[in-house]
């Protein structure tokens, strides 16, 4: 599928945080304004999170969550002096558009529209869990917009040879059942420290910041697109494989057995599936110094 060029924006708003005194602070008190602007092409439209300057760091968030889970994340890398941009999913916030029969090619689509209307030209994407689906799609569909990818506590949607686990199969009834709202609180919080944190972290955090609608358009994305089309992001650019030491989810070390040349590994230590809201500032550093390797080829 072709991934068509943006048609207009609009900025809706600005929220401003005062810069700390020194950049390397600024998980305490924001490195840079963010932005809010609204993109639009037809009956699609995203919200756009955008900070800093610089060269330009894309992510995208995890499955049925908002790109705010990463404001830590993005100030500190704001500080690193990266532009970092952070489209919220349709059915988050005011990101709207047809949420039935979508493809991963519908969502790296929309992250594609922006990247356009934003004008970052190649950029490092960095897709938490879920969000490296997409991530790897648009490098598939758009290789002129993605530099390299961080596949941040990401499944590949492959597994060893003779395995007889179900690709993304993991801890499905935890994940799942750590945003339904209607079971009880202490089981939620059961389900979340299962599937998404490390053991002594506090997932009472994602207790909410759940998105239903979009959880299930990014379900049935990840089901209907077939994982040859994309699991490998395409075949030239490169990939850190940003693994957290507790995950639980992910089946680790998959993609540097398929794509040795292209694949280097960092592990987070003390971080579990969640990663954003365990350790932030580690992250965010791991993902700075990936970007400076890659972007420093490019020159």
């Amino acid at each position: 599928m072709k991934i068509m060029p943006i048609i207009a924006t609009c900025m809706v708003a600005i929220m401003s945080a005062q810069p700390s005194a020194a950049a390397g602070a600024a998980g305490a008190a924001g490195a840079a304004d963010v932005a809010r602007t609204i993109v639009r092409k037809g009956a699609v439209q995203i919200e756009v999170l955008e900070q800093g300057a610089g060269r330009a760091i894309v992510i995208l968030p995890s499955l049925g969550r908002s790109a705010e889970d990463y404001d830590s994340v993005a100030r500190y890398l704001a500080a690193d002096g990266y532009r970092v941009i952070r489209p919220e999913p349709r059915g988050i916030k005011a990101s709207k558009g047809p949420m039935t029969g979508l493809t991963l090619h519908d969502f790296a689509a929309d992250v594609a529209m922006v990247m356009d209307d934003r004008k970052t030209g190649p950029a490092i994407i960095v897709g938490h869990a879920w969000g490296s689906q997409p991530a790897r799609m648009l490098a598939v569909d758009r290789p002129d917009l993605v530099r390299g990818i961080v596949m941040a506590a990401a499944s590949v949607g492959k597994v060893p040879p003779g395995s007889t686990e179900k690709p993304y199969g993991r801890l499905r009834e935890a994940i799942d059942g750590s945003g339904n709202m209607a079971l009880p609180r202490e089981q939620r919080l059961t389900y979340l420290r299962q599937a998404f944190f490390a053991p002594g972290n506090d997932p009472r955090p994602w207790l909410t910041g759940w998105y239903h609608a979009t959880h299930d358009a990014q379900a049935h994305a990840r089901i209907i697109t077939p994982i040859d089309s994309y699991y490998s992001g395409g075949k030239t650019v490169p990939i850190l494989d940003l693994q957290g030491e507790h995950d639980a989810v992910v089946v680790k070390n998959v993609l540097q057995a398929l794509i040795p040349d292209r694949v280097e590994t960092r592990v987070i230590a003390g971080s579990g599936h969640a990663m954003a809201p365990e350790k932030p500032r580690e992250m965010a550093e791991a993902i700075a110094a990936f970007a400076k390797r890659v972007y420093a080829r490019a020159r």
